[in-house]
């Protein structure tokens, strides 16, 4: 490169093409970066503060150098101005205000002009070659690619895409495959960012994605769109579920992709080194899906919870080990199948459960309307649960209950609502003694219950409730889904208010009414 500034106009366009041809970008960016090297080459040769230009031909290989300065009355700056006299040797009409050429003859650089020039022209190529790179790869997400093992350093593997380079992190591969340097590799690029060393580009084979574009690739309805995979789960090397639907009658989207003979799902199996496939036929009842995502497991019942996102199945006392899967396996990838959170429970567990709720609401029924047991059963084996169900249903509802009359379903209700207004009155004696005020009564959605709640986290002022971000108030519980909470998996406790069911809009509203007096006061 050394050679390269001082040599002649035939040559500075040959290394122009050859580098654009093999860095595989545009020869004007070359060009460009060949007459900044030579613009501070000059200005090192004619002083820095001089303002220096210029221009090769891109044809010719012809090289103009010049120096720009400013026709002015009274000269401050020698370098960069000039008088009206001498403005008017360079062109005859020069006024004051104009700014002029004035040519400079070409400059043999030296040893250590040329060496700056050559860093200069290496870092304005990197920076158009990392620039082509992320512009190539960017709109590639998701996409599987092919490319050479470069290196395996640290555990994540460099993988040479021709190109460009990019890496496949440990947590992005699959365990126990052996990868060496040579190998040829299939993955997904998973993302592409710029960062200050070059456009980064993350690849993955163990991300669902990569599982659903192999069988894109192994199945032509897939890539057709006739199958679509509306649902994809991993456990990577050891196991996976789809979930796939066909927009054709006609053609079974679970027997299209396993294929003749398991000849399609083979190829997909072997490219992820055995990892064991289920194929599903994806249904939009929630029920429906979740009872085939246990595969091969049977389900008796399935019970949803819309508030929770939670689904509560049913198994025969044979099928729960198998339902669970080794180390809650098939549980777990049901769960990420279906995105929700999912209990698994034997048919003993689940009558235990029913007669738990049986007699605990038989017992609230007896206590607060102060009614026999045969009566508080009735009321739990017609469907009611909570007091607020029976103080505010329709008294048709009540009155058509075997055995029941109006007078008898009057009565009651009145009691459900007296019974209740002694809870709100527990519930206000218990706020105020916890010291909350009352200002945060006269915020909406909130109840005298909930109030107590507030107050026991220590949110006792309109300050501290305006404080709280909406989740911190209502977000609602999470199980981890990958273990079974009856199996040790965690709980996020979720916002103050969780358990009253809130919705994010509501929250918000609480929230913004709590900030209400911020702006009050400001406007004051």
């Amino acid at each position: 490169m050394a050679n390269a500034i001082s040599a002649n106009r035939a040559e500075l366009i040959a290394i122009a093409n050859s580098v654009a041809s093999e860095k595989m970008i545009d020869k004007a960016i070359v060009i460009e970066a060949m007459e900044d090297a030579i613009q501070r080459a000059a200005r090192a040769r004619y002083g820095a503060e001089n303002d220096i230009r210029a221009k090769l031909d891109p044809e010719t290989g012809d090289l103009r150098l010049w120096r720009v300065v400013e026709v002015v009355e009274l000269v401050e700056d020698y370098f960069k101005q000039v008088d009206l006299k001498q403005a008017q040797k360079l062109k005859k009409d020069a006024v004051i205000g104009d700014f002029i050429v004035d040519p400079l003859p070409a400059i043999d650089l030296g040893r250590i002009d040329a060496q700056s020039a050559k860093q200069v022209i290496f870092q304005k190529v990197r920076d158009a070659e990392r620039e082509r790179q992320h512009e190539e790869f960017k709109d590639r997400v998701g996409e599987i690619i092919t490319g050479v093992v470069k290196s395996v350093e640290f555990g994540h593997v460099v993988v040479n895409l021709g190109r460009a380079e990019g890496v496949i992190r440990r947590d992005q591969q699959i365990p126990r495959e052996v990868v060496r340097v040579g190998d040829r590799i299939r993955s997904v690029v998973l993302n592409v960012r710029r960062e200050n060393r070059g456009p980064q580009i993350f690849l993955s084979r163990a991300h669902p994605e990569f599982m659903k574009k192999l069988f894109a690739q192994e199945v032509p309805e897939i890539y057709d769109g006739v199958i679509t995979i509306m649902a994809a789960a991993r456990d990577p090397g050891s196991r996976a579920k789809i979930g796939v639907i066909s927009r054709d009658s006609s053609i079974d989207p679970v027997g299209a992709c396993v294929g003749m003979k398991g000849s399609r799902v083979q190829a997909v199996v072997q490219e992820m080194q055995g990892e064991k496939i289920d194929i599903i036929p994806w249904s939009e009842d929630t029920a429906t899906f979740v009872v085939n995502a246990l595969q091969p497991a049977q389900v008796s019942r399935v019970v949803i919870d819309e508030e929770e996102e939670r689904i509560e199945v049913v198994v025969p006392d044979d099928q729960l080990s198998l339902a669970i899967g080794r180390r809650g396996q098939n549980v777990r990838l049901a769960s990420q199948l279906t995105g929700k959170a999912i209990d698994i429970m034997t048919e003993a567990d689940a009558s235990e459960k029913r007669q738990k709720e049986f007699v605990s609401r038989s017992e609230l029924f007896q206590n607060e309307l102060d009614v026999d047991e045969t009566l508080s059963q009735l009321l739990v084996a017609e469907g009611f649960g909570e007091l607020e169900e029976v103080a505010y249903v329709e008294i048709d509802e009540l009155a058509a209950i075997e055995g029941f009359d109006d007078e008898l379903a009057g009565e009651l209700q009145n009691r459900a609502l007296e019974a209740l207004e002694r809870r709100e009155q527990a519930a206000r004696e218990e706020r105020t003694n916890l010291g909350v005020e009352d200002a945060l009564a006269e915020m909406p959605h909130l109840t005298e219950a909930m109030l107590v709640t507030l107050g026991k986290a220590g949110i006792k002022t309109l300050d501290d409730l305006a404080d709280l971000a909406t989740d911190e108030l209502v977000q609602k519980k999470r199980v981890d889904q990958r273990r079974r909470k009856s199996d040790g998996g965690s709980e996020d406790k979720g916002g103050i208010l969780a358990a009253y069911g809130l919705s994010d809009e509501q929250g918000n509203e609480i929230i913004m009414a709590a900030r209400a007096h911020w702006f009050e006061d400001e406007e004051a």
